[in-house]
């Protein structure tokens, strides 16, 4: 048999997070010390991934946290799937003490990292505070996309704020 490599095993892991079997990546993820494959930062990334997209955001988070024990450098992957597994799990709150740990990470968040951010607190019905995030855009070079609209209109419009959500409307219908 020819002898698995890490990347073959990042290469199911990834499959598998595509095809919503995140206990068959998770399985495989820890098969990996097994094998005596040491998990880098794209096999944790997968895996952190697949368990967002299966709703375990408790699991995804618990492997984001795993990385820094492991001495495995986070990338703007990892975090914005780890802010994507809060605000799939309803935690607005840990999704932007995470989206707020990136500069200290020495990593530069992005446009998907952004509306993970936004959309967490437009889950949590926290208008401002996906306001703000949008808005921030700009400053840091990033460009607002239709997920990033779709995030802060709703936002607005759970926090009763139809006129903020109505004009950023036609600011994206412009756009």
């Amino acid at each position: 048999f020819p002898t698995r490599r890490s990347s073959d095993l990042s290469a199911a892991i990834s499959a598998c997070e595509k095809g919503g079997q995140w206990e068959q990546a998770l399985a495989l993820f820890g098969a990996m010390p097994k094998e005596k494959i040491r998990p880098n930062v794209i096999s944790h990334n997968a895996v952190i991934s697949a368990c967002e997209k299966g709703g375990q955001w408790q699991q995804a988070l618990a492997l984001f946290e795993a990385m820094f024990e492991a001495n495995v450098a986070s990338d703007i992957i990892s975090y914005s799937a780890a802010i994507s597994a809060c605000e799939k799990g309803c935690q607005w709150q840990l999704a932007l003490t995470l989206f707020e740990a990136i500069p200290n990470a020495k990593v530069c968040p992005n446009v998907i990292s952004y509306n993970a951010a936004i959309s967490a607190c437009e889950k949590g019905a926290q208008w401002q505070r996906a306001s703000t995030l949008f808005y921030a855009m700009p400053l840091a070079k990033i460009d607002a996309d239709v997920v990033s609209y779709n995030a802060v209109i709703s936002a607005c419009e759970k926090g009763g704020q139809w006129q903020r959500a109505l004009a950023l409307f036609y600011v994206m219908q412009i756009g």
